[in-house]
């Protein structure tokens, strides 16, 4: 038997440890979304939960998890009847691998049998199989953009639908959606962002006892998994009962109009798009009255709510990071508080949670005596002074609470908020997006600073960037099978019919007018009757379809002396930055090489988090020589290992220069380890002399030369028609 790590022994995550809690409570809360640092306990954490889930009665034999108390009608394993006898089963916890198939997450149809025999052969997906427990997705940033959109409209329906060739099949899937992802490989559309209910940051803790502490519970649970559960078996169970209790309690929390007003009012001045932000406020307060002990919400249920619920909703270009500003969020609050409703279990903080001071949704102590001692030594539930959480920011490792912050029974979920949603919630690092503050991430588009150690008066100077405009496609030519996008042609599952083939393995997408085609000749010899075709399984043909993948967007950028004239580098800049803007809506890798001085380095390996790109071009420093033989030389060892690692996705170098060379190496010589590569040129040379050294270098790469000044015509045009209309 598999042990799971127990949920109440993680340290800290206490805001990581409410949303959980508050969807386990409330379903209708929509899921959570964990954005995190790797080695963060994202996995344990929501591993460990699903264990404390009360358990499901369901109907005998049925593989889409029925109640046999209120069985679903269009079950396709029913009908059953209601009220008949159930087996309990532990909730179940399903994982969503990143390269899932369409059919492995929704099901598949037999359309074979389905024509040949007229049997609707269906075999359920993991949406089935997560029906009234977690579908957990790891690395959700990672899935393909139609799997996203399948699995969240099933989550908001709670109902699958599969359609294939006029045969349909639905099912209930309601389930606890939890997605987990590292901003550093990319981040998720805004569409799909507002999708999930709460969102969650979290980093791992800078306290040296904190990080001790977690590693000596860790070796413990390595050393004897089954002692250490067995040490924390009295506040899983406490737990469980809680998360059962405040479930019961849901039905009958009253939302007051004044609350209502107040959701309402915190959302329209955070300017959020349309009203699934309310929604998911409204339904995240009552769940946290609920797991309070309140029967009507009040305003610190609208709080917590609001810190979970704002953040993501809350970006206007995919540069920004999610963020929520808490002074505005607490003014908006206090000034449309007016008088609360207590519900009977303010009193104690409904059993050990938050109280109205907003102190957590803890238990403080963590272990079972009152000063919270416990069994110390060899991390058992006693061996953490402060429980479950640290009580101040999650795992940013602030101090602990006063010893009576926990509940009177001792077995919450953590002393504090934990680690704040909002950035203070945005990671330090260059892959949290630059400016995560506002739309406004570059100041005056002229500024130019010395860059980090270089002496007054040195070449080497950081631009500014003015705000970034749309830009021509540029696409590789010719016809790719690569991962699916918006740039370039490709074979792909979704797309437009260009015609049809024999299957290779299962048949998913038929076509049937070349299906009927190739049974036609054959009917007289398989001895046809009547009006119905004889149909065999080599008959079947399927759709062969043209879309457009994403490709390796990598840029090559001239950061030498020649650039560095003041207005000339924010115009390359702002271009580089509108390219990566484009890639991130063409569903692109990008990568970042930069040459200047005596040589080239990869200021970025190849990565799906433009993010990272932009913040590395930002801060990019110009001067010094010009060695673009070894820009381009570098692009080639980049390139060369990335068709090793995903031979499917096509590279398209963007090499942005105005073609000077006055440094290292041969450039015909490096220009020709590039040849085959799908180019673009784009030339920075300004002024009234011009050299055509651009132009030269496009022709020996075979590659599209865009002028810079074109780049920035056509987003004047966009502009200019934006406002016009």
């Amino acid at each position: 038997m598999i042990v799971t790590y127990p949920f109440s022994a993680v340290v800290g995550l206490d805001d990581l440890k409410l949303a959980l809690v508050l969807n386990a409570v409330s379903p209708q809360v929509g899921g959570v979304l964990v954005r995190g640092e790797k080695g963060t306990a994202k996995s344990t954490i929501v591993r460990a939960l699903a264990a404390q889930l009360p358990s499901v009665a369901v109907v005998p034999g049925c593989r889409f998890a029925c109640d046999p108390a209120a069985p679903d009608p269009g079950c396709p394993d029913g009908p059953h009847e209601p009220g008949a006898e159930g087996v309990e089963r532990p909730a179940a916890l399903v994982e969503l691998p990143v390269g899932a198939s369409e059919d492995r997450l929704a099901g598949s149809l037999d359309v074979e049998r389905a024509l040949t025999e007229g049997v609707k052969a269906f075999e359920p997906g993991l949406l089935a199989a997560a029906h009234r427990g977690v579908l957990y997705v790891d690395e959700v940033n990672l899935l393909h953009d139609h799997l996203v959109d399948l699995l969240l409209d099933a989550a908001a329906l709670g109902t699958c639908y599969v359609e294939r060739e006029s045969v349909s099949v639905r099912h209930a899937a309601r389930f606890l959606l939890v997605g987990t992802m590292n901003p550093e490989e990319g981040e998720l559309r805004p569409q799909l962002l507002d999708r999930f209910g709460l969102t969650v940051e979290v980093r791992a803790s800078r306290d040296p006892e904190e990080r001790a502490e977690v590693v000596r519970r860790r070796l413990a649970f390595e050393a004897d998994a089954a002692a250490f559960a067995a040490r924390w078996a009295a506040e899983e169970s406490a737990l469980a009962a809680r998360i059962a209790a405040a479930r019961a309690r849901v039905p009958g929390v009253r939302l007051p109009d004044a609350r209502l007003r107040q959701i309402a009012t915190v959302c329209a001045a955070f300017e959020v798009d349309g009203l699934r932000a309310d929604l998911v406020t409204a339904n995240a307060a009552i769940a946290h009255a609920a797991w309070q002990g309140r029967d009507a919400v009040t305003t610190e249920d609208v709080r917590a709510a609001a810190r979970l619920s704002l953040p993501h909703r809350r970006r206007r270009d995919p540069f920004d990071a999610p963020g929520l500003d808490e002074r505005l969020l607490g003014e908006l609050l206090e000034r449309t508080a007016g008088d609360d409703e207590p519900g009977p279990g303010d009193d104690d903080g409904g059993g050990g949670g938050r109280g109205d001071d907003g102190s957590g949704p803890g238990n403080g102590a963590g272990g079972p005596g009152d000063d919270g001692s416990g069994p110390g030594g060899d991390g058992g539930p006693g061996n953490d002074r402060r429980g479950l959480g640290d009580g101040g920011r999650g795992s940013a490792g602030t101090s602990p609470p006063p010893a009576d912050a926990a509940g009177p029974d001792g077995a919450g979920m953590g002393a504090g908020m934990g680690a704040d949603p909002a950035s203070a919630s945005a990671p330090a690092s260059a892959s949290a997006g630059p400016g995560s503050g506002g739309r406004d991430h570059a100041g005056p588009p002229d500024s130019v600073e010395p860059s980090d150690g270089a002496p007054p008066g040195d070449a080497h100077r950081v631009a500014g960037v003015a705000a970034p405009y749309r830009v021509p496609l540029l696409e590789v030519p010719g016809l790719g099978e690569g991962a699916a996008g918006r740039r370039s042609r490709s074979r792909t599952r979704r797309g437009r019919s260009t015609g049809s083939r024999r299957p290779d393995g299962p048949i998913g997408d038929l076509h049937v007018p070349a299906t009927l085609l190739a049974a036609a000749p054959h009917q007289r010899g398989r001895g046809r009757h009547g009006t119905g075709l004889v149909l065999r399984g080599d008959d079947l043909r399927e759709v062969v379809r043209e879309g457009r993948e994403g490709n390796l967007v990598l840029f090559v950028v001239d950061a030498s002396g020649s650039m560095a004239a003041r207005k000339r580098m924010t115009a390359v800049k702002t271009a580089v930055l509108s390219l990566l803007l484009d890639a991130y809506q063409r569903r692109d890798k990008i990568g970042l090489i930069t040459f200047q001085g005596t040589g080239a380095r990869v200021a970025l390996p190849p990565t799906s988090s433009v993010e990272a790109g932009a913040a590395r071009l930002r801060s990019l420093p110009t001067g010094g020589r010009t060695p673009l033989a070894a820009g381009l030389t570098r692009a080639a060892e980049v390139l060369r290992v990335e068709r090793l690692r995903d031979p499917a996705r096509r590279p398209l170098l963007v090499l942005v220069t105005d073609g000077r060379a006055t440094a290292g190496g041969d450039v015909d010589r490096a220009a020709a380890l590039l040849a085959g590569t799908a180019s673009v040129v784009v030339d920075c040379e300004s002024g009234p002399v011009r050299l055509g050294l651009a132009v030269r270098l496009a022709s020996r790469l075979r590659a599209r030369l865009v002028p810079l000044d074109s780049l920035a015509d056509l987003g004047a045009v966009v502009r200019d028609y934006r406002k016009a209309v």
